[in-house]
């Protein structure tokens, strides 16, 4: 066109050079700016898309690092809870043997020991007793009762009888048995010590000369007694009264053997009424409760509600099952001793709860003549007119002792239950039956599987304690030693895997290093030569203007011709 401006040859070989020189200047400032060689594809294909598969699988590895990581905290959680499980079942496991030891010490006789000191003088010379006082003596013998068992034997306070004396007069009462049931004898500071020598059950009535409440209360403190014998009604009338005490050697008190009156003394079942006949195996006694009658419990000072009255229900209409849930539902006792029913022997059987939980007594209380013989001590609950009856009966010597540690063991296996419901992180618990997968690749084509279980109570095997015998003892201390087991095995279980996935979680760090260093080799700059290039461009550029301007001088010359 006749417009354009017209350049020599000379001047756009400079403006091309200029143009290719800047072009340079902008990659290399690019370069030095991102650090990076290849910035897409159309600097080089080749290095682009490979560095852009290593870091995509560096990336996915990173992301996977950080699920590892929280694999590690869900272990390192469980691994704590083990620490604490094995604490808390070893707790368990030594109240369990305490309970042991404590019942292998303890006594396995119904023994008694006075704490008056009887000296070697005449007893009647002592405060409170006279002569002619007696003790009537009813001994049981378990294993064989027909021909070995002591029943209201008495003996009588002599005018020369000293405390030596005594024990002789009690110690003939076997002179007619196979095998000794009771044994007597003074310890070094003069107590009277009573023994039921064959496990069975020792009572002890005191009876003063002149029969009274308080001759009788009189006659028990002066033998050393005080503590122990109580005065238990036996009706309306104060003669009638008696000041006793019952020890068993068992940590379970119960009733004799309640029996139907039908053919073969069937056993009572639990729902059984007790006005029905209660008969001993021998077919002796009945029971003749009407609607008003009452029984009640007295444990460490506290008193139950009316029993025969529990849940609607009347002294006529009241079961064993209905007795037996009174005292277990009574707010008053049933921290201090619980009761159940022996389907086997028929027998009502009361176990302690607490250290105070030492003795117990029963009241049966009516308007009129009626019975109610359960046996829990030798007092019949037979009264003759309106009035009431009692009977005092004390636990075995180690029972409010193993009582406590009954109930620290439980209260053990509950907070072994809580802490297991507390180990869990994020959602999940190993020690509560989850599991957990740690993928260790991006395709998720190799794991490990941490199978978890159930280390609660239950889940141990661990049951509630009942330290009442030796066998019952031993079975938890059994169920302790497998918890222990299987906590340990587990933990080393952890321990195995959390050493695996640690170590994936190194492995997989290194990856993403070496992924990330193959990367940059393939499209990271080298500044130093970018840097120079830089530099000799910007030296290029600057030589090229100036051979434009010398190009450019020889247009100018025209302009000297005007």
């Amino acid at each position: 066109m006749t417009n354009d401006v017209v350049l020599s040859a000379a001047l756009r070989n400079n403006l091309l050079s200029l143009q290719n020189t800047q072009n340079q200047i902008n990659l290399h400032q690019q370069r030095l700016a991102t650090g990076k060689e290849v910035n897409s594809a159309l600097d080089n294909p080749q290095n682009f898309f490979a560095a852009q598969s290593l870091t995509n699988r560096a990336n996915d590895l990173s992301n996977l690092l950080d699920s590892i990581g929280q694999s590690i905290q869900v272990i390192q959680a469980a691994n704590n809870g083990v620490t604490a499980l094995t604490t808390l079942v070893s707790q368990a496991q030594a109240l369990a043997n305490t309970a042991q030891s404590t019942l292998a010490g303890a006594s396995t006789q119904a023994t008694v020991t006075g704490n008056a000191n009887l000296g070697t003088s005449k007893l009647n010379t002592l405060s409170g007793i006279s002569t002619g006082d007696n003790i009537t003596f009813n001994v049981t013998d378990p294993n064989n009762a027909a021909v070995n068992a002591i029943t209201n034997q008495v003996i009588t306070i002599g005018a020369t009888d000293t405390a030596a004396d005594l024990v002789t007069k009690i110690n003939d009462l076997n002179t007619a048995l196979s095998t000794p049931a009771i044994n007597a004898s003074l310890d070094s500071g003069g107590h009277l010590i009573l023994t039921a020598v064959n496990g069975g059950v020792l009572n002890a009535k005191f009876l003063a000369v002149a029969p009274a409440n308080s001759a009788n209360q009189a006659t028990a403190a002066a033998l050393g007694f005080s503590s122990i014998a109580t005065l238990n009604q036996n009706g309306a009338a104060v003669a009638n009264s008696t000041v006793d005490f019952t020890q068993t050697a068992s940590n379970t008190i119960s009733s004799k053997a309640l029996y139907a009156t039908v053919s073969g003394n069937v056993v009572f079942a639990q729902g059984n009424t007790l006005l029905s006949a209660i008969q001993n195996s021998s077919g002796v006694g009945t029971t003749t409760v009407v609607a008003a009658d009452t029984l009640t419990v007295t444990v460490g000072g506290k008193t139950s509600n009316d029993l025969l009255h529990y849940a609607g229900t009347t002294g006529a209409t009241a079961s064993i099952q209905s007795v037996i849930d009174g005292i277990n539902h009574d707010s008053n006792i049933n921290t201090l001793v619980s009761a159940s029913f022996n389907a086997t022997t028929g027998q009502i059987q009361l176990n302690p709860l607490g250290a105070s939980a030492t003795d117990l007594q029963l009241k049966f209380s009516s308007a009129a003549a009626d019975k109610l013989p359960l046996g829990f001590g030798t007092n019949t609950f037979t009264l003759a007119a309106a009035g009431s009856a009692t009977e005092d009966v004390r636990f075995g010597a180690a029972a409010g002792t193993l009582a406590s540690l009954q109930t620290q063991y439980n209260t053990t296996l509950t907070q072994i239950t809580a802490l297991v419901g507390d180990t869990g992180y994020a959602g999940t618990n190993l020690l509560n039956g989850n599991s957990l997968t740690t993928f260790f690749n991006e395709n998720r084509t190799t794991s490990l599987v941490t199978s978890g279980g159930t280390f609660n109570a239950a889940g141990l095997s661990l049951t509630n304690a009942s330290f009442q015998s030796s066998s019952a003892i031993s079975t938890s201390i059994t169920q302790t030693q497998a918890a222990l087991t299987t906590i340990r095995n587990f933990g080393s279980t952890l321990s195995t895997n959390l050493s695996i996935i640690q170590n994936r979680q190194t492995f997989t760090t290194s990856l993403i290093n070496t992924l990330q260093t193959g990367s940059d080799a393939l499209t990271n700059a080298d500044q130093n030569a970018e840097g120079a290039s830089l530099l000799a461009l910007q030296t290029r550029q600057s030589l090229g203007i100036t051979s434009l301007s010398l190009a450019s001088q020889a247009q100018q010359a025209i302009l000297k011709l005007f």
